[in-house]
């Protein structure tokens, strides 16, 4: 029985939809967690996880264009792929680059910067604790059954055979991809009828023949006239609850979520204090802020607003690539000239590393790898392997053309997009299947201000181990020994505030918590002191005797003073 990739994907406007494949394989189209790595100077850093769904999207004018990416899970056995897209017009399709998403996605991801210090205590120097981290015509067929919709438009896009489809009512169309080997979903008949009522034209994706579901890449649609919209009610007949969504807008200015809201996170709903758990607890604050009365399930909040500079162009366009080097090559001379534009690089007897994320896959389509041999093995020394090489595969100019398509001119367009476009807006939320029943829309907004991608706040050390966080703000949070962020009884507010943004002229504020923020932090401050966490005598007892340099002195004095006024107000 063949099972199908989930491949959560989305498109825009004119509307297309975030994920219609048919799910056979739960949880297919995901990536990774986060990562650790060493840091310096006594400041922890804690990047997002960057799970989820991901749409870029360029706005030039009146014309949109969308890069979707499309992934999938290689611990699973999917076999085959197929995928749905609702439009308002037929856009003109092309490869997209994997290379850009992993750029865009690193060198915009929020991160939360701790820096601890600490007062001088007894005979000890003074001390930076922590470390650093970073998680980073009608082809029916004779079936008897009604008769299908119009075909628009057919065409070979990469891996995928693309179909647009028109006319016809939701179970012809149903019956249509059936027939037509695009594998779907019974739920999804009555959400087609409600696109087919709205006029909605629809794409329909699966792998094209002799290709396997490891050669997935994104692909970019292109409209002359429409507006960044991402339709999600199809996406709800397979979702997982708190589905990722993450949209990255190229343009001149700021993008904003046009019938959704705009919500500010409260920062002191992050734990501060367990960094290295911020891949999951920043999700989880960030699903319950868009839940709370004013977002209602319904809002993005902004990760990253400012130049498009961040994005590290490396990797993702070479001058060195030449698709013609390789027409009228054999297999070795073509893995040879890969090696030479730099995309692959292998060290006999057995080590390959592929720098692009669609060599490998499409090697493997041209030149297969042989039962019980490695890539590495194979791919470093194919004079080895000379007797096992497919001559049937092999095919010079078809494996030219595929590099051309998949991976050169999508580097090519893809820098030229970063290099077009200066500014870059960020924007996620979660949204559950119950709640996706209206289709997001962005808009351009010259009005709001620039976003940045770190959160920093700093910690204060008593020599009891109490601290004091103090945000980026000047809020102060009084910490105990025991080293554990407040719960605020679980009354603290995940939103700061909730916020509608109008195309034109600033924000309008829906809910403003940040009174009541203020309220249960000052009333956490007073109880800590009233328990004693901040005591005068254990909070600062600094051995300020043994320091000679008066300058040094005066500041390990006014730290202690500075701390019991705290406690006293």
């Amino acid at each position: 029985m063949t099972r199908q990739l989930s491949a959560r994907a989305a498109a825009t406007a004119a509307c297309l939809s975030l994920a219609i494949a048919t799910l056979a394989t739960p949880d297919v189209a995901r990536a990774c967690g986060g990562f650790f790595t060493a840091g310096e100077d006594g400041v922890e850093t804690a990047t997002v996880d960057q799970t989820g769904e991901n749409l870029i999207y360029a706005l030039n004018g009146d014309s949109v264009e969308v890069h979707i990416q499309v992934r999938y899970d290689p611990n699973t056995d999917a076999t085959s792929f197929a995928w749905v897209v609702p439009l308002l017009a037929v856009p003109s399709f092309s490869v997209g680059s994997e290379p850009l998403f992993d750029n865009v996605l690193s060198g915009s991801a929020p991160s939360y910067q701790l820096e601890s210090r600490s007062v001088l205590c007894e005979d000890e120097g003074e001390t930076d604790t922590g470390g650093s981290s970073q998680v980073g015509s009608s082809g029916t067929g004779d079936t008897g059954g009604p008769v299908g919709p119009e075909i628009l438009h057919r065409e070979t896009v990469g891996v995928y055979d693309i179909v647009v489809l028109s006319d016809g009512d939701a179970a012809s169309l149903m019956q249509w991809l059936g027939d037509n080997g695009y594998e779907q979903d019974p739920a999804a008949e009555p959400i087609l009828a409600e696109y087919l009522a709205e006029g909605y034209l629809f794409a329909a994706f699966k792998l094209t023949r002799g290709v396997e579901v490891d050669q997935l890449h994104p692909v970019v649609l292109t409209y002359e006239t429409g507006e960044a919209c991402v339709p999600i009610r199809l996406t709800r007949i397979a979702a997982a609850e708190d589905l990722d969504i993450r949209t990255f807008f190229l343009a001149d200015t700021r993008v904003a979520p046009t019938n959704y809201r705009h919500v500010e996170i409260n920062p002191l709903a992050i734990d501060w204090l367990n960094l290295d758990d911020i891949a999951e607890s920043y999700k989880t604050v960030i699903s319950e802020a868009v839940d709370e009365p004013g977002a209602e399930g319904h809002a993005f909040v902004t990760e990253y607003a400012g130049p498009s500079s961040v994005i590290d162009t490396s990797g993702i366009y070479r001058e060195t690539w030449d698709a013609s080097a390789l027409e009228g090559a054999d297999p070795a001379t073509a893995v040879d000239v890969l090696m030479s534009q730099a995309v692959l690089s292998c060290e006999p007897p057995d080590t390959c590393e592929f720098r692009h994320p669609l060599i490998e896959g499409l090697l493997g389509q041209f030149i297969p790898v042989p039962a019980g041999v490695t890539p590495g093995q194979f791919y470093s020394c194919l004079s080895c392997y000379e007797a096992l090489i497919d001559d049937a595969a092999w095919d010079s100019v078809a494996f030219a053309a595929a590099y051309e398509e998949r991976i050169v001119e999508p580097g090519a367009r893809a820098r030229a997009l970063l290099d077009t476009w200066p500014y870059l807006t960020r924007m996620y939320t979660t949204i559950s299947p119950d709640e996706m029943l209206v289709d997001p829309i962005f808009h351009p907004s010259a009005s709001l201000p620039d976003f940045d991608v770190t959160r920093s706040a700093t910690r204060d050390f008593n020599c009891d181990f109490s601290s004091v966080v103090t945000l980026a703000d000047g809020r102060e949070v009084y910490i105990g020994p025991d080293g554990r962020w407040p719960t605020f009884g679980g009354e603290m507010p995940r939103a700061q505030r909730v916020a509608t943004v109008p195309a034109a002229g600033a924000p309008i504020t829906l809910v403003d918590n940040t009174a009541r923020i203020n309220e249960l932090l000052e009333a956490w401050n007073k109880e800590a002191a009233e328990r004693g966490a901040f005591d005068s005598q254990s909070g600062c007892g600094c051995d300020v005797a043994a320091r000679p340099t008066g300058a040094l002195l005066l500041g390990v004095l006014g730290l202690c003073l500075a701390r019991r006024r705290r406690v006293g107000a």
